[in-house]
Protein backbone atom coordinates (compact mmCIF):
# COMPACT_ATOMS: atom_id res chain seq x y z
CA UNK A 1 0.00 0.00 0.00
CA UNK A 2 0.99 3.90 -1.13
CA UNK A 3 -0.51 7.22 -1.08
CA UNK A 4 -1.03 6.62 -4.77
CA UNK A 5 -3.19 3.45 -4.06
CA UNK A 6 -5.15 4.86 -0.91
CA UNK A 7 -5.93 7.97 -2.84
CA UNK A 8 -7.02 5.83 -6.04
CA UNK A 9 -9.43 3.89 -3.85
CA UNK A 10 -10.36 6.39 -1.90
CA UNK A 11 -11.72 8.23 -4.91
CA UNK A 12 -13.03 5.48 -6.46
CA UNK A 13 -15.25 4.86 -3.04
CA UNK A 14 -16.21 8.62 -3.64
CA UNK A 15 -17.30 7.86 -7.01
CA UNK A 16 -19.57 5.42 -6.28
CA UNK A 17 -20.80 7.23 -2.82
CA UNK A 18 -21.84 10.21 -5.13
CA UNK A 19 -24.10 7.86 -7.30
CA UNK A 20 -25.64 6.62 -4.39
CA UNK A 21 -26.11 10.12 -2.71
CA UNK A 22 -27.85 11.02 -6.10
CA UNK A 23 -29.71 7.96 -6.15
CA UNK A 24 -30.81 7.76 -2.90
CA UNK A 25 -31.51 11.21 -2.39
CA UNK A 26 -32.80 12.98 -5.25
CA UNK A 27 -34.41 9.32 -6.53
CA UNK A 28 -33.60 10.10 -9.71
CA UNK A 29 -30.45 7.92 -11.76
CA UNK A 30 -31.04 10.74 -15.13
CA UNK A 31 -27.51 11.16 -16.86
CA UNK A 32 -26.36 7.37 -15.72
CA UNK A 33 -26.15 4.72 -17.89
CA UNK A 34 -27.75 1.91 -16.65
CA UNK A 35 -25.11 -0.29 -19.68
CA UNK A 36 -22.00 1.22 -17.81
CA UNK A 37 -23.52 0.00 -14.23
CA UNK A 38 -24.30 -3.55 -15.69
CA UNK A 39 -20.71 -3.82 -16.98
CA UNK A 40 -18.96 -2.63 -13.79
CA UNK A 41 -20.81 -5.18 -11.73
CA UNK A 42 -19.62 -7.92 -14.77
CA UNK A 43 -16.14 -6.08 -13.49
CA UNK A 44 -16.46 -6.83 -10.03
CA UNK A 45 -18.31 -9.86 -10.20
CA UNK A 46 -15.53 -11.57 -12.32
CA UNK A 47 -12.90 -9.92 -10.55
CA UNK A 48 -13.06 -10.79 -7.29
CA UNK A 49 -14.18 -14.32 -7.06
CA UNK A 50 -11.57 -14.93 -4.45
CA UNK A 51 -13.14 -13.70 -1.81
CA UNK A 52 -13.75 -16.41 -0.07
CA UNK A 53 -11.13 -18.41 -1.04
CA UNK A 54 -7.88 -15.78 -0.79
CA UNK A 55 -7.25 -13.25 2.22
CA UNK A 56 -5.38 -10.61 1.86
CA UNK A 57 -6.50 -8.36 4.45
CA UNK A 58 -9.45 -6.64 6.07
CA UNK A 59 -9.09 -3.51 4.17
CA UNK A 60 -9.14 -5.51 1.08
CA UNK A 61 -11.57 -7.55 1.85
CA UNK A 62 -14.01 -4.38 3.05
CA UNK A 63 -13.58 -2.44 -0.07
CA UNK A 64 -14.34 -6.04 -1.87
CA UNK A 65 -17.86 -6.23 -0.62
CA UNK A 66 -18.39 -2.44 -0.67
CA UNK A 67 -17.82 -2.44 -4.68
CA UNK A 68 -19.68 -5.94 -5.45
CA UNK A 69 -22.79 -4.55 -3.10
CA UNK A 70 -22.86 -1.20 -4.58
CA UNK A 71 -22.72 -2.33 -8.24
CA UNK A 72 -25.55 -4.76 -7.80
CA UNK A 73 -27.76 -2.45 -6.38
CA UNK A 74 -27.65 0.41 -8.33
CA UNK A 75 -28.48 -1.77 -11.07
CA UNK A 76 -31.48 -3.01 -8.93
CA UNK A 77 -32.19 0.80 -8.12
CA UNK A 78 -32.22 1.52 -12.12
CA UNK A 79 -34.25 -1.72 -13.26
CA UNK A 80 -36.83 -2.22 -10.30
CA UNK A 81 -36.94 1.41 -7.87
CA UNK A 82 -40.75 2.06 -8.71
CA UNK A 83 -39.28 5.88 -8.77
CA UNK A 84 -35.66 6.16 -9.40
CA UNK A 85 -36.25 3.59 -12.96
CA UNK A 86 -38.54 6.78 -13.99
CA UNK A 87 -35.64 8.99 -14.76
CA UNK A 88 -33.46 6.89 -16.59
CA UNK A 89 -33.41 7.62 -20.15
CA UNK A 90 -33.32 4.34 -21.54
CA UNK A 91 -34.01 6.19 -25.30
CA UNK A 92 -30.63 7.69 -25.20
CA UNK A 93 -28.48 4.76 -23.29
CA UNK A 94 -28.45 2.81 -26.33
CA UNK A 95 -24.40 1.55 -26.76
CA UNK A 96 -24.83 -2.12 -27.05
CA UNK A 97 -22.46 -2.94 -24.77
CA UNK A 98 -22.81 -6.82 -24.76
CA UNK A 99 -20.57 -6.06 -27.97
CA UNK A 100 -18.04 -5.25 -25.46
CA UNK A 101 -18.22 -8.63 -23.21
CA UNK A 102 -16.83 -11.27 -25.93
CA UNK A 103 -14.14 -9.46 -27.34
CA UNK A 104 -12.94 -8.54 -23.66
CA UNK A 105 -13.47 -12.30 -22.79
CA UNK A 106 -11.69 -13.89 -25.86
CA UNK A 107 -8.97 -11.43 -25.62
CA UNK A 108 -8.05 -12.97 -21.60
CA UNK A 109 -8.37 -16.16 -23.14
CA UNK A 110 -5.77 -15.41 -25.39
CA UNK A 111 -3.60 -12.68 -23.85
CA UNK A 112 -3.17 -13.48 -19.80
CA UNK A 113 -0.24 -14.09 -17.25
CA UNK A 114 -1.73 -17.77 -16.12
CA UNK A 115 -4.43 -19.84 -17.82
CA UNK A 116 -6.22 -20.56 -15.08
CA UNK A 117 -10.03 -19.67 -14.59
CA UNK A 118 -9.98 -17.87 -11.81
CA UNK A 119 -6.83 -15.47 -13.34
CA UNK A 120 -8.46 -15.51 -17.05
CA UNK A 121 -11.69 -13.91 -15.39
CA UNK A 122 -9.80 -11.90 -13.53
CA UNK A 123 -7.58 -10.76 -16.70
CA UNK A 124 -11.37 -10.80 -18.28
CA UNK A 125 -12.24 -7.81 -15.57
CA UNK A 126 -9.08 -5.86 -16.52
CA UNK A 127 -9.86 -5.68 -20.35
CA UNK A 128 -13.73 -5.26 -20.09
CA UNK A 129 -13.35 -2.05 -17.08
CA UNK A 130 -11.14 -0.05 -19.55
CA UNK A 131 -13.93 0.19 -22.20
CA UNK A 132 -17.38 0.06 -19.61
CA UNK A 133 -17.07 3.71 -19.39
CA UNK A 134 -17.89 4.14 -23.19
CA UNK A 135 -21.48 4.11 -22.63
CA UNK A 136 -21.56 6.36 -19.83
CA UNK A 137 -19.43 9.00 -22.00
CA UNK A 138 -21.70 8.59 -25.26
CA UNK A 139 -25.18 8.90 -22.77
CA UNK A 140 -23.33 12.25 -21.84
CA UNK A 141 -22.56 13.38 -25.27
CA UNK A 142 -26.36 12.57 -26.31
CA UNK A 143 -27.59 14.17 -22.73
CA UNK A 144 -25.55 17.57 -23.89
CA UNK A 145 -26.57 19.26 -20.06
CA UNK A 146 -25.15 17.17 -17.30
CA UNK A 147 -26.21 17.63 -13.76
CA UNK A 148 -23.18 18.47 -10.93
CA UNK A 149 -23.43 15.05 -9.01
CA UNK A 150 -22.77 13.04 -12.48
CA UNK A 151 -20.24 15.24 -13.59
CA UNK A 152 -18.53 14.46 -10.04
CA UNK A 153 -18.98 10.71 -10.74
CA UNK A 154 -17.47 10.29 -13.69
CA UNK A 155 -14.85 12.53 -13.20
CA UNK A 156 -13.81 10.72 -10.04
CA UNK A 157 -13.71 7.57 -12.22
CA UNK A 158 -11.66 8.42 -14.28
CA UNK A 159 -9.37 10.50 -11.34
CA UNK A 160 -9.09 6.92 -9.88
CA UNK A 161 -7.60 5.06 -12.07
CA UNK A 162 -5.26 8.02 -13.05
CA UNK A 163 -4.02 7.71 -9.94
CA UNK A 164 -3.79 4.09 -9.92
CA UNK A 165 -1.63 4.57 -13.00
CA UNK A 166 0.88 6.82 -10.66
CA UNK A 167 0.70 3.81 -8.13
CA UNK A 168 2.11 1.70 -10.77
CA UNK A 169 4.92 3.65 -11.54
CA UNK A 170 5.46 4.40 -7.89
CA UNK A 171 5.79 0.59 -7.65
CA UNK A 172 7.72 -0.09 -10.80
CA UNK A 173 10.72 2.52 -9.30
CA UNK A 174 10.51 0.91 -5.55
CA UNK A 175 9.48 -2.64 -6.26
CA UNK A 176 12.52 -5.11 -8.00
CA UNK A 177 10.70 -6.98 -11.03
CA UNK A 178 7.00 -5.74 -10.57
CA UNK A 179 6.23 -5.15 -13.98
CA UNK A 180 2.15 -5.99 -14.73
CA UNK A 181 1.44 -5.19 -18.87
CA UNK A 182 -2.13 -5.98 -18.67
CA UNK A 183 -3.22 -3.69 -16.03
CA UNK A 184 -1.07 -0.98 -17.09
CA UNK A 185 -1.97 -0.97 -21.03
CA UNK A 186 -5.68 -1.48 -20.00
CA UNK A 187 -5.12 1.18 -17.45
CA UNK A 188 -3.41 3.32 -19.65
CA UNK A 189 -6.45 3.00 -22.48
CA UNK A 190 -9.24 3.33 -19.25
CA UNK A 191 -7.49 6.70 -19.15
CA UNK A 192 -7.22 8.06 -22.65
CA UNK A 193 -10.49 7.91 -22.65
CA UNK A 194 -11.73 10.32 -20.08
CA UNK A 195 -9.17 12.76 -21.94
CA UNK A 196 -12.18 14.63 -23.57
CA UNK A 197 -14.38 14.91 -20.95
CA UNK A 198 -11.74 16.04 -18.50
CA UNK A 199 -10.77 18.72 -20.99
CA UNK A 200 -14.72 19.80 -20.92
CA UNK A 201 -14.69 19.30 -17.31
CA UNK A 202 -12.20 21.80 -16.39
CA UNK A 203 -13.28 24.11 -18.82
CA UNK A 204 -16.80 24.04 -17.05
CA UNK A 205 -15.03 24.57 -13.63
CA UNK A 206 -12.49 27.86 -14.77
CA UNK A 207 -15.49 29.35 -16.58
CA UNK A 208 -17.89 28.56 -13.81
CA UNK A 209 -20.47 27.15 -16.89
CA UNK A 210 -22.80 24.35 -16.66
CA UNK A 211 -21.14 20.52 -18.11
CA UNK A 212 -21.03 20.17 -21.72
CA UNK A 213 -19.75 17.20 -23.77
CA UNK A 214 -19.78 18.44 -27.53
CA UNK A 215 -22.30 15.86 -29.80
Amino acid sequence: MNLFRLAGDMTHLASVLVLLLKIHTIKSCAGISLKTQELYAIVFATRYLDIFTDFISFYNTIMKLIFLGSSFSIVWYMRHHKIVRRSYNKGQDTFRHFFLILPCLLLALLINEKFSFKEVMWTFSVYLEAVAILPQLVLLQRTRNIDNLTGQYVFLLGAYRGLYILNWIYRYFTEPGYVHWIPWISGLIQTLLYGDFFYYYFDSWKNNKRLQLPA
